[in-house]
């Protein structure tokens, strides 16, 4: 009988072409071979080779007069779950001009800058940070926090836009955060390549972070859950990597075990200067000590990240800042070199 006659011709055959489960999904290699080049993060310093933004738009200029709060001191849309932090309606020509000063320091570093759609009426489209985050390999999805009565109020959507954009540039999605997980990208932030961070509060939740560790232990990354204080949204309002070794914080916003666990990771702080507003601890690494800092905040933060040895590249970003965000806000890294 010829073998071809038998049922075991079928597993004669496939025994010729095994499976191969190494490199990991992760190598370069692999990478290149199936996604055209190699996709990701290693950490949140080393240098910044393509970025996600997202233009200040039209939407903006629905803050008219009359939604202005003297309560609150703000522009408020309760039904869309929107906010302006200026005491006037937006300066769109100035938002727009502060952006491009940033996207033109990107790419001057050399950093390839690609933008995404925003959804009409979204006015929080510019801060892409929040749609997700890379990781070795490719990218998380995130799964916002905030949804208005109707598409394009709240921020619940910009995540399908996101993903369309990164896989149009032929980015890998590893996992979209669903059930009940909700996450935004600017409450994670690796400590190095073998530790990251997320910051729990009323936007990120611990299915997410259950759903993240997940993720990340598949490329051996330990993820450790950080509960913010008070109605804080994002970490990144209090802790931002500048350099390997090297953070800057925001002491009065972070959990002091926190504060003891850098420490214990052999990682320095430079605190913000106490005369600086706040918001200038939203900055972004170009490289392992070089930063992107909104200067308008005050001075002094500047100086003492200068005396540590980091370089800044001092940026306006007033107008920006009063919807919501800053400059590491504004920015979604896609792929970063090791540090």
């Amino acid at each position: 009988m010829n073998l071809k006659d038998t049922p075991h011709y079928y597993h004669e055959v496939l025994k010729a072409f095994p499976p191969q489960a190494h490199p990991p999904f992760e190598a370069e290699v692999m990478q290149t071979r199936v996604w055209g080049r190699r996709w990701g993060v290693y950490d949140d310093v080393g240098p910044l080779k393509m970025v996600l933004v997202h233009r200040p738009d039209e939407a903006l200029l629905q803050w008219t007069p009359d939604k202005y709060d003297p309560a609150l001191e703000a522009f408020i849309d309760r039904p869309a779950q929107r906010y302006w932090r200026g005491q006037r309606p937006p300066d769109l020509a100035k938002m727009r001009a502060e952006h491009d000063a940033m996207t033109a320091a990107l790419t001057r570093e050399g950093v390839e800058v690609v933008y995404v759609e925003g959804i009409p009426g979204d006015t929080s489209a510019m801060y892409t940070r929040d749609n997700g985050v890379a990781i070795p390999g490719g990218a998380i999805i995130a799964r916002m926090g905030t949804v208005g009565r109707v598409r394009g109020e709240g921020r619940r959507s910009e995540e399908a836009l996101v993903t369309r954009k990164l896989a149009e540039l032929g980015m890998p999605i590893l996992r979209t955060i669903h059930g009940a997980g909700l996450f935004e990208g600017g409450s994670f932030a690796f400590l190095n390549e073998r530790l990251a961070v997320i910051g729990l509060s009323f936007r990120q939740n611990v299915e997410a972070a259950r759903q993240i560790a997940e993720v990340l232990q598949v490329v051996g990354v330990k993820l450790v859950e950080v509960p913010l204080t008070g109605h804080s949204l994002h970490i990144d309002g209090a802790f931002v990597m500048v350099h390997t070794d090297l953070a800057l914080v925001n002491t009065t916003r972070l959990p002091y075990w926190f504060l003891e666990f850098l420490e214990e990771q052999k990682i320095r702080t430079v605190e913000v200067h106490y005369a600086d507003n706040g918001r200038v601890a939203n900055c972004l690494a170009l490289r392992p000590g070089k930063v992107l800092l909104a200067i308008n905040n005050g001075t002094g933060t500047a100086e003492r990240l200068q005396q540590a040895g980091v370089e800044v590249v001092p940026l306006d970003y007033s107008e920006c800042q009063q919807n919501g965000g800053g400059i590491h806000c504004s920015t979604f890294p896609l792929i970063r070199e090791r540090s």
